[in-house]
């Protein structure tokens, strides 16, 4: 695979991200052809934080990402997670710029639990349905006032839309991205990726309802 046909996805964290918010989607997209070396894998995986510092995410594990959000290299895809620190960022205006720019250069961004917050409050959902963690759809209603809340999806696929797609709690995130995996890669990879995680609830798209996934 050549470097113009791999695509990069950058994984934003923070302090107080959830784990398994980042890490789900981070070990899906890291494992997706895992038996082809790095230069012909379809997804190269790379974290961000705010300025490229360690983070410590939610109950003290500690990450050091490998950029900032300012210096990183060209993303194809964005993942959002959520956690408690997900209140804080989504304030952050340094933040919102980031997300815009993104999302303005046609980068495919997801958001995994309250993550949706901050694509929220940066204006990203506006007009669109969009999930979140179960107990955080007040705080997604109030973030996006103008975002149509599906409370019982499991993900919802807005990317034909707007190329973002957001996922319900924690381990949504594994289906969003297995979802992804084969969008851009194919049932075969999604499928051998699932199987190689152990991952017995993924569903091909083919048996999925369109737009959103049941919870």
């Amino acid at each position: 695979m050549s470097e113009t046909s791999q695509r990069t996805v950058g994984i934003f964290i923070f302090n107080d991200v959830e784990v398994l918010d980042f890490a789900g989607p981070f070990e899906v997209f890291a494992i997706s052809d895992d038996f082809q070396p790095p230069e012909d894998r379809a997804f190269r995986v790379v974290t961000l934080s705010r300025g490229g510092a360690l983070v410590r995410a939610r109950n003290g594990l500690r990450a050091q990402p490998d950029y900032s959000i300012t210096e990183h290299p060209k993303l194809d895809i964005l993942v959002v997670p959520g956690g408690q620190g997900s209140r804080k960022v989504m304030n952050d205006e340094a933040v919102w710029d980031f997300l815009r720019r993104m999302h303005a250069n046609g980068v495919l961004i997801m958001s995994v639990c309250t993550g949706a917050l901050i694509l929220g409050r940066a204006g990203l959902l506006d007009g669109l349905t969009a999930t979140t963690h179960h107990t955080a759809l007040g705080e997604l209603r109030r973030a996006a006032p103008r975002t149509i809340i599906d409370a019982k999806a499991r993900f919802v696929d807005e990317i034909d839309k707007a190329r973002i797609i957001t996922s319900g709690g924690i381990s949504a995130g594994i289906d969003s991205s297995l979802y992804l995996v084969e969008k851009l890669g194919g049932t075969a990879m999604a499928r051998e990726t699932a199987e190689q995680m152990e991952y017995k609830s993924w569903t091909p798209i083919a048996d999925l309802k369109p737009c959103a996934v049941p919870s």
